[in-house]
């Protein structure tokens, strides 16, 4: 079962790796604060933690300029998305396990009826992915021949009609939220009709 003994291992790396990316954004913060000499080894170190951190924080800097934000609180807001991130990727790869693990349960059991529900429970869970990638997407430039236009191709069916009815509110795309609640409404159906019932 790889929700046991797999999913523990990735959940302690992946939370110990977002540990070390907080701990250079609350560097750099306070590098940006405290403004050392350039030329002493603490100054030196200070700009190659810049140099390194700086493709992160950039975005996030834009964004707080664009509201007279002092931007050298721009880690704070990378280290608030990084959690985001970190947090509903653990819950989309721990969902993905879990599929894998039920899917194969029931074909061992020979039971089709667990079996089809499964498939679509595992086919929302990608479109869930879909939109959650969609949505961290949407702070980036990106063109329709990568992996995030697909991405966007792919959610435009569902996101258009949700985006007409319930408009951006600022920066913040609420359409996004209503259609993953249905989803979830629709994995919590799929959940008690074919896999429990």
């Amino acid at each position: 079962m790889l929700s046991l003994t797999v999913y523990p291992i990735i959940w302690l790396v992946v939370w110990g790796a977002f540990l070390a990316f907080m701990t250079l954004m609350v560097l750099r913060m306070i590098f940006s604060y405290a403004d050392p000499n350039p030329f002493g080894a603490i100054g030196r170190f200070g700009f190659n933690l810049r140099k390194v951190t700086e493709r992160f924080v950039y975005p996030a800097a834009r964004l707080l300029s664009n509201y007279r934000v002092d931007i050298r609180l721009a880690p704070l807001v990378v280290i608030f998305v990084a959690l985001v991130i970190t947090f509903f990727s653990l819950s989309v790869l721990g969902n993905a396990f879990g599929v894998i693990d039920g899917l194969s349960s029931s074909i061992f059991t020979g039971n089709v009826k667990a079996t089809i529900g499964w498939i679509l429970y595992g086919l929302l869970s990608i479109f869930v992915l879909f939109i959650l990638i969609r949505f961290i997407s949407s702070w980036f430039v990106f063109s329709r021949n990568t992996f995030f236009g697909f991405v966007k191709r792919v959610t435009d069916p569902v996101m258009i009609p949700a985006q007409r009815l319930i408009p951006p509110v600022g920066m913040f795309d609420l359409s996004a939220m209503i259609v993953l609640i249905l989803i979830w409404i629709l994995q919590s159906i799929v959940m008690a009709v074919f896999i429990r019932g």
